[in-house]
């Protein structure tokens, strides 16, 4: 879910401005998992940009005090996460740790960096959510670690098929501040793209693996 209309639709025209989410539909990027996708993004951007910056860290740390308000301790998934993560933990005054997406392979080993005390409630901090699978390790690594995960908070996600059915099957709430459908609604507002394009990026999502083979 989408914390709310008016932080969607702005989160999104933020992302779109400073091209921190990229529309190709004629162009397709290549995704790490060799999917093609006529979208690409980047959300370390805003981290560039003070003004958007302060948004997106006021906009999750309102998001955390509505939805998960016995928050004790915030977790970015790394790397993309890190930043914004620690940032929202400072606004709320809640200590930070970060989670690997595996263990260090020298020195103590860690997963997870930083003091997380025992039984501690957690609320995860993602900057992109697509499939899941890397964000929902994080919260397996904490849960693992003692945490008990309140749930999710993210600045964008595609709203696939696959990562709604892996959040419900994990038991972990996700809330974010914009999604795919604010996304393209803003795009074609700000004319980013056009009609028949707008249709490809539609289509796209219902089965992005397969899209474009």
């Amino acid at each position: 879910m989408v914390f709310n209309a008016d932080t969607a639709e702005k989160t999104a025209e933020f992302l779109l401005q400073i091209k921190a989410i990229k529309l190709q539909p004629e162009q397709p990027f290549t995704w790490a998992s060799g999917w093609n996708s006529p979208i690409y993004c980047d959300n370390r951007l805003s981290l560039s940009y003070p003004a958007i910056r302060n948004y997106i860290r006021s906009s999750m740390a309102e998001l955390i005090e509505e939805h998960y308000p016995s928050a004790d301790v915030i977790a970015g998934v790394a790397t993309g996460a890190i930043a914004v993560g620690a940032l929202v933990a400072e606004q709320l005054g809640l200590p930070f740790v970060y989670v690997r997406s595996k263990a260090k392979e020298h020195g103590r080993q860690n997963l997870i960096e930083g003091h997380l005390p025992e039984g501690a409630n957690v609320v995860v901090i993602e900057d992109l959510v697509s499939t899941g699978m890397s964000s929902l390790q994080a919260v397996d690594a904490l849960r693992d670690a003692g945490a008990r995960v309140l749930g999710m908070g993210a600045i964008f996600t595609y709203g696939f098929d696959v990562s709604e059915e892996a959040f419900e099957k994990a038991n972990c709430q996700l809330v974010t501040l914009s999604n795919y459908d604010h996304l393209i609604l803003k795009a074609v507002e700000g004319g980013y793209v056009d009609k028949s394009q707008e249709m490809t990026l539609n289509k796209w999502r219902v089965n992005p693996s397969e899209w474009n083979k």
